[in-house]
C-alpha cells in the first residue's frame, strides 16, 4: 500500500519557484520535486516544465528500465524549449528528484541538491548525495556533513537541469525492495536546511500518515526559520508498506 502527501510554501520569497508532482500508471507511482533556479519567475517555469514532462511520461508509459533516461531527457528538452520561447537560456534551470514505486520496489534519481531521504522501520537508511560545493567539501573531509546546511556556498550547484547542449547528469539508486514499512521524503533545500535528520526520524516515527508527518515537519521548519529570510520549501512524503520476510532468526 502506498500513501503520500505534498506540501509547498514560498517562505518569505515573493515567488515560489518550487514544484512537485505525483503521477500514477496502473498500480505504480511516480513522485517528483523540483527547485527552480533563475529568479524573477524563470526558475518556476523550468521546474514546472521538468515536473510536467516527468509526470506526463509516467502516465503514458509507466516504469521501465529506460524510464529515467527517457524521463530526464524529456525534462531537459522541455526546459530548453521554454528557454528558447522566453529567450532566457542562462536563467532557467532546476534541480530534480524523482521516486518511482513499482511492483513492490522503489528506485529514484536526482540532479542538484533537492534530496530524497529513505526510512525503514523508524530509522533513516540514507539520502541522496547533493551535487553542490559544500557536499563535495564534506566528502573530501574539509567540513562536516552537518555544516552543509549553513555553508556560505550551499547554493553553488555542480549539476542542474537546463544546461543547453548537456545530457542530464543524474544519479540513480539501486532498486530497493519494500517489505515491511518504508517511508520516503523528497524535498527541496529550503525544506531540509531547517530540519535536522534526527527531527525527521522522530517525527516520522510519531506520525501515522504522510500528511501528519509532512505537516509536523513544516511546522518545525516555520518555527526554526522564524525571524530569518526563508527560501521556498517543498516536500513529498511517501509511506510504502509491502509484504515480505523481514528476517529469519
Amino acid at each position: 500500500m502506498t500513501q503520500y502527501d505534498t506540501f509547498t510554501n514560498k517562505g518569505t520569497r515573493e515567488i515560489n519557484e518550487d514544484r512537485c508532482g505525483v503521477a500514477m500508471h496502473e498500480d505504480s507511482y511516480c513522485f517528483t520535486v523540483a527547485d527552480g533556479l533563475g529568479g524573477h519567475g524563470n526558475g518556476e517555469i523550468a521546474a514546472q516544465a521538468a515536473v510536467d514532462a516527468i509526470c506526463t511520461m509516467f502516465v503514458d508509459e509507466g516504469y521501465s528500465d529506460s524510464f529515467f533516461k527517457k524521463a530526464f531527457s524529456a525534462a531537459q528538452d522541455a526546459i530548453v524549449q521554454q528557454q528558447e520561447r522566453l529567450q532566457a537560456p542562462s536563467r532557467m534551470k532546476t534541480t530534480l528528484v524523482v521516486l518511482v514505486i513499482h511492483k513492490g520496489k522503489a528506485v529514484w534519481a536526482h540532479v542538484g541538491d533537492s534530496r530524497l531521504y529513505e526510512f525503514k522501520q523508524g530509522k533513516m537508511k540514507g539520502r541522496t548525495i547533493d551535487h553542490s560545493v559544500p557536499q563535495m567539501l564534506a566528502i573530501s573531509g574539509e567540513i562536516e556533513e552537518k555544516d552543509i546546511r549553513h555553508h556560505l556556498d550551499r547554493n553553488r550547484l555542480m549539476r542542474v537541469m537546463g544546461i543547453r547542449g548537456e545530457t542530464p547528469r543524474y544519479d540513480i539508486s539501486p532498486m530497493v525492495r519494500l517489505p515491511g514499512e518504508h517511508a520516503f521524503l523528497l524535498c527541496t533545500d529550503g525544506f531540509w536546511e531547517l530540519l535536522e535528520d534526527t527531527d525527521m526520524v522522530q517525527l516520522q516515527k510519531e506520525s501515522a500518515s504522510p500528511k501528519v508527518w509532512v505537516t509536523r515537519m513544516a511546522a518545525m521548519i516555520r518555527e526554526n526559520g522564524k525571524g530569518s529570510e526563508m527560501d521556498n520549501y517543498t516536500a513529498v512524503a511517501v509511506y510504502a508498506r509491502g509484504k515480505g520476510i523481514l528476517g529469519k532468526y
